[in-house]
């Protein structure tokens, strides 16, 4: 977390109107809403496109496994320093198939020697996107195994999670009840 409190106050629940529940879609039907959704939710017209584009990024039309996709959201949020993008996607993450070992390895990055040649290019890909917005040719080569399609969704996923990070960061979004933050993420000022 970059900050101890938020810029960006979310909406009170008394707030949260039809609109924003539906956007939400079934998975969140009986759930509370998210802090990252009630901040959102004060701009309803970014709130909706917003949501259309970050639900093809969580979807089966995104040609990454979910595994895959976790670990370039985790990344990605930990490159960004997104204690809240982390502690959101850490959960996923595991729901998808992430051990908690690979997790906190995930926080080394791809020179850890325990990763699979294709974690370890996802985990390069991701650090090239988020330190250069521009995947090296020797990253690009080493997604060979990858199609031109699932190619393209690591790129696009990187750049959604990339503009997620920024906003929660420099909104203070703060974590929801039931979260814990990581240590390694909390640089608050």
């Amino acid at each position: 977390m970059r900050l101890k409190e938020a810029r960006i106050k979310p909406l009170a629940d008394e707030m949260i109107g039809d609109e924003i529940r539906h956007q939400l879609g079934e998975q969140f039907k009986d759930q509370p809403v998210l802090n990252v959704f009630k901040t959102l939710g004060k701009s309803l017209k970014a709130y909706r496109r917003f949501m259309a584009w970050g639900g093809y990024i969580l979807s089966s039309n995104n040609d990454l496994n979910p595994r895959d996709r976790e670990l370039i959201i985790l990344r990605t949020g930990y490159n960004w320093q997104s204690g809240y993008e982390w502690a959101q996607h850490a959960r996923i993450g595991r729901a998808c198939g992430l051990s908690e070992e690979e997790i906190s390895r995930i926080k080394i990055g791809p020179e850890a020697p325990q990763w699979s040649d294709r974690d370890r290019a996802l985990l390069n890909a991701t650090d090239d996107l988020t330190s250069n917005a521009f995947i090296s040719d020797g990253s690009w080569a080493a997604l060979s195994d990858f199609s031109e399609k699932q190619q393209m969704d690591i790129v696009m996923t990187v750049g959604q999670y990339t503009q997620v990070s920024m906003m929660l960061n420099s909104f203070g979004v703060q974590l929801d009840a039931g979260y814990t933050l990581d240590p390694d993420l909390d640089g608050r000022q």
